[in-house]
């Protein structure tokens, strides 16, 4: 049983820690990839601005950079509040303006993720593509998603830590 659970805990580090003959030659693919921008258009306005300030967020932790995530939180929450039925997700985008630790705004980042997922699901997509990503060794092992515009994974939870630990779950698409 300890050899099944040793093996189990082995192959997970490894799913999130890439060989270095991987990640060099991956390194280049990113580099170009990032540099082709996969712009988003959604016909409704609000939840477009609603998304534009996620995406914001989103890049904020992954740099760990606490105080432009409370300034990204702040402008969510705005708007958020100001969408019918986003108020309890309004009040989750509030506690991470409010707090100036990282590990916190990230705790509560995975409740805002999980509300901003079911909503951009309802949302009419007219270009580009909305990537659903998850990190299975987020919050203490139980887990995380979040949105992103690119496919390639960069890591709201852990930022440099691991900030290719995850993978693409679901892809949601302009029809």
């Amino acid at each position: 049983m300890k050899r099944i659970f040793g093996i189990a805990i082995i192959a997970s580090l490894m799913a999130c820690h890439p060989s270095e003959e991987k990640t060099a030659a991956k390194n280049d693919t990113q580099k170009d990839s990032l540099t082709v921008s996969n712009k988003i258009a959604i016909k409704d306005q609000k939840k477009a601005n609603i998304f534009s300030e996620y995406v914001i967020l989103k890049n904020a932790l992954v740099k760990a950079d606490q105080k432009l995530s409370q300034k990204a939180a702040v402008d969510l929450q705005k708007s958020l509040a100001n969408f019918e039925g986003c108020e309890p997700t309004a009040e989750v985008a509030g506690k991470i303006a409010a707090s100036s630790n990282l590990t916190d705004q990230r705790k509560s980042f995975t409740t805002l993720s999980a509300d901003l997922i079911a909503l951009m699901k309802s949302a009419e997509i007219e270009k580009g593509t909305i990537y659903v990503q998850h990190c299975p060794m987020a919050n203490k092992g139980d887990g995380g998603d979040w949105l992103s515009t690119e496919k390639e994974i960069r890591n709201p939870y852990y930022g440099d830590e691991m900030l290719e630990c995850g993978n693409v779950t679901e892809e949601l698409k302009a029809k």
